[in-house]
């Protein structure tokens, strides 16, 4: 049998093995063609009771595991994710609407996170401390237990993966609630993974399914850590049933990215990466860039070549051709999308490219002529969507570009890079790129937001997945008992 073959893992879920779902069976649905690709099992709460029962049993198994058997597992799973990267990649283009390209740029990030979870584990994991008795003090990190994490469909391999990996370096177990629109590919073929490269039976969970269970996994008792990423809104509904219950909840939300164009720079070069940045997945991107923010004196040119390139982005089912552009994931985000530029069309703007759409195919979309109190320069569109507005003054531009109660990622494009951070210093932004797009990610940075961007521990490399996923205990040995008054 090959690896991922369907009929083991077709209508179940992942928890101590491939078994029947309580909550019974949900179809695999193509957003392209609306076809039906599989089945996935449905988890209910009490699916996940008996999850998380297992995977606290098997956490203390594992944290025992020395750590040079651990990072062995690790790299086999990486391994594992190279291996069948053209199968991940299918999924990824069918399930999710993927582009080729993106998908094998997540498929790399994937393993990524396996291989630097290999060498997480090998890291100093606490320090020495000073202390005024003769005695020896240091801190050290130990696992919380039972991670939950709930993952978003856009990019559902590394979003769930970037804390399933180190959740599991830090020495806990893992359950992993992954979007129902993408079960596979956020969810199952992860679980194959884990499974075939040696992690203990019961240490992870996969349990597709709604809302309810999603509720549950943060509201259950023992499961004291929770990582979320997907809108603003949902993260503050998990931010406050997460306060109730004294977790510790990281929130990696939406954003409405900025990326300023000065005025000494190539356009030619500046409109490549702002169509990469509002184009790439069709801008399903927390990192999409949703504002243009361009200086005067480039300002038509950038318009110009901006559309042009909209104009020639192919779009069409990512399933059965190489296309770069695929559907958006459902008619409820396609009509949300719609809506705004329509919004902003009706309030002024001109659409110099796109605008339309066939079925969930929305056409790359530049948006001219756009003032800040726009609909689809204000809100996340989550869609191909570029607004573009004009500025003249360094000043006019950050103050565009710090209207916003986003902060996750900003693009500054400028051949004078000082002048780039210097402009940077002055926007609240959890990430800033100097001459390039907002949409970038890898497993050794940290990754987050400020603002309506998120809150907790940042995601990527060892101290900030450390701080995520772990607890700081203090700990103090001396030789003989201590001597009190009473």
């Amino acid at each position: 049998m090959s690896f991922f073959e369907t009929q083991t893992w077709n209508g179940r879920i992942f928890s101590g093995g491939w078994r029947e779902g309580d909550g019974g069976i949900a179809d695999v649905v193509a957003p392209a063609t609306g076809e039906t690709l599989a089945q996935y099992g449905v988890a209910t709460p009490t699916d996940l009771d008996r999850a998380v029962t297992e995977a606290s049993q098997a956490q203390r198994v594992w944290a025992a595991v020395p750590f040079t058997a651990r990072a062995a597992i690790f790299r086999r799973a990486g391994q594992l994710v190279e291996e069948h990267t053209p199968e991940f990649i299918s999924w990824l283009a069918r399930e999710a609407g993927s582009g080729v390209g993106k998908a094998g740029f997540e498929a790399h990030l994937v393993a990524s996170e396996f291989y630097s979870a290999a060498a997480a584990v090998e890291q100093p994991y606490g320090q020495l401390l000073r202390s005024g008795k003769p005695r020896l003090s240091f801190s050290r990190r130990v696992p919380v237990g039972v991670v939950g994490v709930i993952s978003p469909f856009n990019f559902p391999g590394i979003l769930s993966a970037r804390s399933l990996a180190p959740a599991l370096a830090a020495g806990n177990g893992v359950i992993l609630k992954p979007d129902p629109r993408t079960a596979v590919s956020g969810g199952l073929f992860l679980a194959a993974i884990v499974e075939a490269a040696g992690f203990p039976e019961g240490l992870v969970h996969v349990l597709p399914g709604g809302a309810d269970i999603g509720a549950a996994l943060v509201d259950h008792a023992d499961v004291p850590v929770i990582s979320f990423t997907g809108s603003t809104a949902a993260g503050r509904a998990v931010g406050a049933a997460g306060a109730q219950k004294l977790k510790r909840v990281h929130l990696e939300l939406g954003g409405n990215n900025a990326l300023i164009v000065l005025d000494d720079v190539d356009v030619e070069a500046a409109a490549s990466a702002g169509a990469w940045g509002s184009f790439l997945h069709q801008g399903q991107i927390c990192m999409t860039t949703g504002r243009h923010i361009v200086h005067e004196a480039v300002y038509d040119e950038y318009v110009r070549l901006l559309s042009e390139k909209a104009r020639h982005i192919p779009v069409g089912d990512t399933g059965a051709s190489d296309v770069p552009l695929g559907p958006i994931i459902d008619e409820r985000q396609r009509d949300k999308i719609h809506a705004l530029v329509e919004g902003s069309r009706a309030a002024g703007a001109t659409i110099s490219a796109g605008g339309s759409y066939d079925g969930l195919f929305y056409q790359p979309t530049v948006i001219s002529d756009s003032q800040a109190d726009h609909p689809a320069f204000t809100e996340e569109v989550f869609g191909p969507v570029a607004p573009v507005i004009k500025f003249s003054t360094i000043e006019e531009a950050v103050s565009i570009a710090r209207q916003s109660d986003y902060g996750l990622s900003l693009g500054i494009l400028t051949r004078n890079v000082m002048r780039g951070l210097e402009i940077a210093d002055q926007i609240p932004s959890g990430i800033v790129h100097i001459n390039d797009q907002t949409v970038d990610d890898e497993s050794v940075a940290p990754f987050g937001g400020v603002g309506a961007s998120g809150t907790g521990a940042r995601f990527g490399g060892a101290e900030a997945n450390l701080e995520a996923f772990t607890e700081t205990q203090w700990v103090t040995v001396q030789g003989e008992i201590e001597r009190y008054p009473f």
